[in-house]
């Protein structure tokens, strides 16, 4: 049991990605609440877990909102009395598509959901991991940030931020013994498949994408959960401002 006696909050935990850390963290012993956009979504995760004999409660709430975050904050430490690790997992992104086509909308939602989302996480559980004398943030990027393809300009950029924000983050918070580290995941069978794809979910189109991949195949929500869960755990207390592709090879 890595996480045994910690608390972790997962955003985005609902489905894909999140869905997969959130359950393999509480099979390693953490309690955890899990947030999303989607409240029907986060109390079938939450309900899941707890019915595998986890521990889990669910909070709805816009990783935009400052607010949303305060009240994830305080519904943590409610029900399980301190938090320790924060999975900054939340995500979305514009359709591959020609970056003179993609909406000031479109942008701006990429950005604040993906990088505002970053900013009011460290408001809101910085000061009190200083209080607790330390802490955890595991941040999802992509390998879009590493490594950019055309037609996904924007989302790209805004991954890249979380990478580098993560690492500065990494230098400036060491000293209050909060680490901040990325996982970078390369397209995985998660909802926004065919947003990333930006054409249809073919057998032919998958093969296409597939060919940049030396291992064949695409990430699964149980290879990004078993990165963060490292980075998470105390095997990792001297880990911090790394950014773990878990890609198949794709950055190679």
């Amino acid at each position: 049991m890595r996480l045994q006696g910690k608390t972790a909050v997962v955003t985005g935990a609902g489905s894909g990605f999140g869905e997969g850390i959130a359950k393999t963290f509480a099979q390693e012993g953490a309690n955890v609440v899990v947030n999303d956009l989607n409240g029907a979504a986060a109390e079938r995760v939450a309900s899941e877990i707890a019915l595998a004999g986890g521990r889990a409660i669910s909070v709805t709430g816009d990783v935009t909102k400052i607010d949303d975050w305060l009240a994830l904050r305080a519904a943590a430490i409610e029900d399980f009395g301190s938090v320790q690790i924060v999975v900054n997992n939340a995500g979305t992104t514009h359709r591959n598509k020609p970056v003179m086509e993609v909406t000031e909308a479109e942008f701006d939602r990429v950005y604040a959901v993906n990088v505002k989302s970053l900013y009011w996480s460290v408001q809101a559980f910085v000061p009190y991991f200083r209080e607790q004398g330390g802490g955890a943030f595991v941040n999802i990027a992509s390998t879009a940030a590493v490594r950019p393809r055309p037609g996904l300009v924007w989302y790209n950029g805004s991954k890249g931020a979380v990478v580098v924000a993560s690492k500065a983050l990494a230098a400036e918070l060491g000293p209050d013994r909060i680490r901040v580290n990325c996982v970078n995941p390369v397209i995985g069978e998660t909802a926004l498949l065919t947003e990333f794809m930006g054409c249809e979910d073919t057998p032919e189109n998958r093969k296409r994408f597939l060919a940049g991949i030396p291992l064949g195949r695409f990430s699964t929500p149980r290879d990004v959960a078993n990165a963060a869960l490292y980075l998470a755990s105390d095997d990792a207390a001297f880990v911090t401002g790394v950014s773990l592709e878990v890609d198949g090879g794709r950055c190679v």
